[in-house]
């Protein structure tokens, strides 16, 4: 039996057939072919092989024998009276057997690292996420999904298409209303993409009424799972049909469980998370009026690209489009919001100028002679590179026709830097000079300053002249630097 079920997501309804959640093994049997469950079946099973960490984590997984392993730091017992706590206090199925006891202490051996790094990232990521599940009344600890999912990095992206945090197929983000285009890719929004994450969940458990069963079917498909209950004789324990689930969904759940446990307890096996850049709680978004870029978001408000970028993940070329009927918002800092509101006309006026700018020729120092050829090296990102050179980085990423920002080493770049390299000491010598002369003066940069800001104080100075007078390639500036400042 089926009904219709409406979600509102952003506003919008999202109305979908979902199925009634059974407990009789006949019943259950006849979903096999229910229409909607083989329609997910196909899709996910094509993300099944997408996500990011799980590729890694199912070639450790789905290559174990399931033999309990004698590992001293964790003798078993200790393990099993902790999974008993753990198990109290979850839906989910968490008691001990040596298949989960097996995986929990390869992690432990091979990803501390790893799982360190993850831990830090998860003060930024994990607020979201608890917000959102607990909107759907779906068990918190569903946030560790993502983990599995993408190893927390909101762009991936799969060999197969799948994106973000949550590893959704082009289609299947559209069927959902995440808005999927040249410029934006929703599917990389944490809190959008988390949002759609939990509409599918609780379809999920409407199925099966069981948050083991619907971590597997969101693996594998509720069609699979369905079909490893009739074939195990009906049982609904997932361990109880675990072995006629398919083999990578078979590692999945473990996986999983194990990533819970390391969490949990990651106090008692002494791993020090890293520090987390931002905590949620700590950034704040703002509606975009105008088409603007991340390069003119840093350049006006003093904020790094990088961390900007890392704010902002669902902007597929750094840049904020302005579409009527539509919001973008740009999320900042805390700090940097009061920069931004306070500014807002001129930070819009300095964008708009920029753009018009570009739909001139190209300057002189932008033709073929003063091109340059980088190799990327161990080390680089497209922000550091870009500082060298006093470009942005959606201008390199338009030189070489980048769709992201990563590099890979040995990867060449094609790069117009603001001055020719062949002329850079003949124009740094000229521009101190000019700056050194009688006519010039001398600015104290105050906290709260930008080069854009101190541009704004002297009529005719532009941000390339304060960079050039004072040989800066990037937007770093302490309070209490002395800038020279020609005058016309």
């Amino acid at each position: 039996m089926s009904k219709t079920t409406d979600s509102i997501v952003d506003g919008k309804k999202l109305q979908s057939t979902s199925i009634q959640a059974v407990i009789d093994s006949t019943q259950i049997q006849s979903l096999q072919d229910h229409e909607l469950a083989l329609q997910i079946d196909e899709k996910w099973l094509e993300e099944l092989y997408s996500n990011t960490l799980f590729d890694t984590i199912y070639k450790t997984v789905s290559e174990l024998d399931y033999k309990p392993v004698d590992y001293p730091e964790l003798p078993t017992d200790t393990l099993k009276a902790r999974l008993a706590k753990l198990n109290a206090r979850t839906p989910f199925n968490v008691e001990y057997n040596p298949s989960l006891e097996n995986v929990i202490k390869n992690f432990l051996k091979n990803r501390r690292t790893s799982m360190e790094r993850l831990m830090g990232l998860s003060h930024y990521y994990f607020p979201m996420f608890e917000s959102e599940f607990d909107n759907f009344n779906i068990p918190l600890e569903m946030k560790y999904l993502s983990i599995v999912e993408s190893a927390l990095k909101p762009r991936a992206k799969s060999r197969v298409g799948a994106t973000g945090l949550w590893q959704f197929m082009f289609a299947t983000g559209k069927q959902y209303g995440l808005d999927v285009s040249s410029y934006v890719d929703e599917r990389s929004d944490p809190i959008k993409s988390t949002k759609i994450a939990a509409v599918y969940l609780s379809k999920l458990y409407e199925i099966f009424g069981d948050w083991d069963l619907a971590l597997a079917a969101y693996n594998s498909g509720p069609g699979n799972v369905t079909k490893a209950i009739r074939r195990s004789g009906g049982y609904q324990n997932y361990w109880n049909i675990r072995h006629n689930l398919p083999r990578e969904t078979a590692g999945y759940v473990p996986a999983f469980l194990a990533t819970m446990y390391i969490f949990e307890f990651a106090k008692e096996h002494g791993f020090q998370p890293e520090k987390p850049q931002f905590h949620y709680v700590e950034t704040d978004t703002i509606r975009v009026k105008q088409t603007i870029t991340l390069d003119q978001v840093a350049e006006t408000t003093n904020v790094p690209i990088e961390e900007l970028q890392f704010l902002n993940p669902s902007y597929k070329l750094d840049i904020i489009p302005f579409i009527e009927d539509k919001a973008y918002y740009l999320r900042l800092p805390r700090t940097a919001i009061g920069t931004f509101v306070n500014n807002e006309e001129q930070i819009y006026a300095f964008a708009k100028a920029e753009f018009d700018k570009r739909e001139k020729p190209l300057p002189q120092f932008f033709e073929a002679e003063s091109r340059v050829r980088y190799r990327v090296r161990s080390g680089d990102y497209l922000g550091k590179i870009a500082r060298k050179y006093g470009v942005r980085v959606s201008q390199i990423k338009q030189w070489n026709g980048l769709r992201s920002n990563n590099l890979r080493i040995g990867q060449r770049l094609t790069i117009y830097p603001r001055r020719p390299v062949v002329n850079t000491s003949v124009a740094s010598n000229s521009n101190a000079s000019q700056a050194s002369s009688s006519s010039s003066k001398t600015y104290t940069v105050k906290q709260g300053d930008s080069l854009w800001s101190i541009s704004r104080k002297f009529p005719g100075v532009s941000v390339q002249n304060i960079r050039d007078w004072n040989d800066i390639s990037g937007n770093n500036l302490k309070p209490g630097m002395k800038l020279k400042i020609a005058k016309g």
